[in-house]
């Protein structure tokens, strides 16, 4: 049986930061089209209010649907490590030089090759109010154990933790 511990505030910035930062989500906008848009973004941080920030081109398609309709969802399955992540929030388009200066790192010329200059660059900060994590107490090898020995004893020995996140 899964045990459920559910994180407000700083608990849930904490637990976002070890799920997400530096990783892959699926960022999710037009929430009230079928079907909704979404697409892969490398999380750039997961700074200490919660908020995660991404690179993205001014003219894309999640920004054009984040200026119609900030209302977004940012989902995280990492399965290797038993880790899944559900946010629903707010997300903002900003130009903020800081901001691009402090993230800013070689990999992201990939996407816009005249450098922290290009003119097609922007930043989406991502802000959550709430959400739901999946992930195991041990590790996966632990919960792979479990679940191993769970077949040969006919007991369930479930090592999952859930619960809700408040931001």
């Amino acid at each position: 049986m899964s045990t459920t511990k559910n994180l407000f505030n700083e608990e849930a910035v904490a637990k976002i930061k070890n799920l997400a930062d530096g990783g892959f989500v699926m960022l999710c906008t037009d929430l009230d089209s079928k079907p909704f848009s979404s697409c892969p973004m490398s999380v750039q941080q997961v700074d200490d209010q919660g908020n995660l920030w991404f690179f993205s081109g001014k003219d894309s398609d999640h920004n054009a649907d984040i200026r119609n309709a900030p209302a977004t969802q940012v989902l995280l399955a990492n399965s290797s490590d038993s880790d899944y992540l559900s946010l629903y929030g707010k997300s903002t388009i900003t130009e903020d030089r800081s901001k691009i200066e402090e993230l800013w790192s070689p990999a992201v010329k990939t996407w816009f090759q005249e450098g922290k200059d290009d003119p097609n660059l922007s930043l989406i900060r991502f802000t959550p109010d709430e959400g739901f994590y999946w992930d195991t107490k041990n590790g996966k090898m632990v919960a792979m154990a479990k679940m191993m020995a769970s077949v040969v004893t006919g007991k369930t020995m479930d090592d999952d933790v859930e619960g809700t996140l408040k931001v």
